[in-house]
């Protein structure tokens, strides 16, 4: 990814919900005025969620997502219509789509159409209708079927046909009217700091860094800086010193690398505001009260335990990797030798949460907001505390307090 993209895990995720041949993939070509899905007349053809990064103004960045028809059949399809429920974790905005010929036919009923809205408004997920192919049948049928629809669903619907361009203008103003404007924090940092005012970074450069470039946490916090009218100063942990006697004024803030934060602790006066990369991240995309609540768990710990280790996205482990052996090891020596370390990588979360003690979540920068509360809900319900990486270590270094006060939580 190019440092001029915005991420996808910052953009705004639309997904598209339906029956196969309902024309959900036809829709997304017409929203993305591109070939971005594959078209068929035989139903089934997509068969995994596809996902497309696209601009559109003036929401900005955001992530269309098209998904198997939730009528599938077969094992295989049992197997497709649960990766489309997955996609719910990662959805801000759903389009439920309706065929003309589906909703002209009441006999058949919209019972699963109906059992998919109720999933997704139990999710929190803003949903609005689609009812599509209105070129198969009259104007004024159209215009009928759209006002019972939103009698029967209780959501908006827009009449379109996707092989007709002249639609997108009104279902693109509808996706814009009703897109949820809190998927995203407005601010990593920058409600910590005046204009004007110095921010210092605190950046290793050890084998765990990606060569030639900074890790996107750091890239995502400088620009918020700027945006903010801040000056970002950028230094490794053994070039600090040298960094705060440079400066006239002590800095508005220390951001750090969390597996450095004894030694930024230990060299920062107590005045000075410190956090971290990843705990900035946990307020941006989670719910940080939730995740310092769930780092206290890691005293109760006991060598019998089992913790959950997981990650966002799937990496190759360089030597000392933070979570495959540096919290597994600060762990062991904090609740003893037996206690059990198991990693989860990717977009798939364990079915079995009840079985950890604590689960420790890296920061997530791959993931959007809805991804990563979608999984303290999970954690929640399970019963099992939730933390990440940063707001773990600083609870191991005993530091938890002075990281996050500048929060208010």
């Amino acid at each position: 990814m190019a440092l001029m993209d915005t991420p996808r895990a910052n953009r705004l995720h639309i997904a598209f919900y339906g029956r196969r041949n309902a024309g959900k993939s036809s829709l997304i070509n017409m929203v993305t005025a591109q070939q971005t899905a594959l078209v068929s007349e035989y139903a089934g053809t997509t068969t995994d969620p596809v996902i497309k990064s696209m601009e559109l103004l003036p929401l900005g960045p955001i992530a269309v997502i098209d998904t198997a028809g939730l009528d599938d059949t077969g094992e295989l399809g049992e197997l497709r219509i649960e990766r489309s429920k997955e996609m719910m974790n990662r959805t801000d905005l759903a389009l439920l789509v309706v065929g003309a010929a589906e909703a002209s036919a009441p006999e058949q009923g919209l019972a699963l159409e109906k059992k998919w809205l109720a999933e997704l408004r139990d999710r929190k997920i803003t949903v609005i209708g689609v009812l599509n192919q209105i070129d198969r049948i009259s104007p004024e049928r159209a215009d009928t079927i759209r006002t019972e629809l939103e009698d029967e669903f209780g959501i908006p619907f827009t009449a379109v046909s996707a092989l007709d361009k002249k639609y997108r203008p009104a279902l693109l103003s509808a996706i814009i009217k009703n897109a949820p404007t809190d998927f995203e924090t407005p601010t990593l940092t920058g409600d910590l700091f005046a204009p004007g005012a110095s921010v210092v970074l605190v950046a290793p450069q050890d084998i765990q860094a990606p060569k030639g470039r900074l890790i996107l946490p750091q890239v995502q916090v400088i620009r918020d800086i700027l945006d903010h009218k801040g000056m970002a100063l950028t230094c490794t942990a053994d070039q600090l010193p040298e960094m705060l006697a440079a400066l006239r004024e002590p800095p508005a803030l220390v951001v750090t690398d969390s597996q450095v934060f004894g030694r930024v602790n230990a060299l920062l006066p107590r005045e000075v505001p410190l956090t971290s990369f990843s705990i900035i991240m946990a307020r941006s995309k989670g719910e940080l009260s939730v995740f310092v609540e769930g780092a206290r768990a890691i005293d109760k710990l006991k060598p019998t335990d089992k913790v959950l280790i997981a990650e966002a996205c799937t990496h190759a482990p360089l030597n000392e990797d933070i979570g495959r052996e540096k919290l597994p090891r600060w762990l062991r020596e904090r609740a003893g030798e037996g206690l059990v370390t198991e990693i989860a990588t990717g977009l798939d979360f364990p079915k079995n949460l009840g079985d950890y003690a604590l689960i420790l979540h890296c920061g997530g920068c791959m993931f959007n907001r809805k991804q990563l509360m979608s999984r303290i809900v999970e954690a929640q319900a399970a019963g099992v505390p939730i933390t990440n990486y940063g707001i773990a270590i600083a609870q191991l270094n005993g530091i938890l307090e002075r990281v996050t006060e500048m929060f208010k939580i």
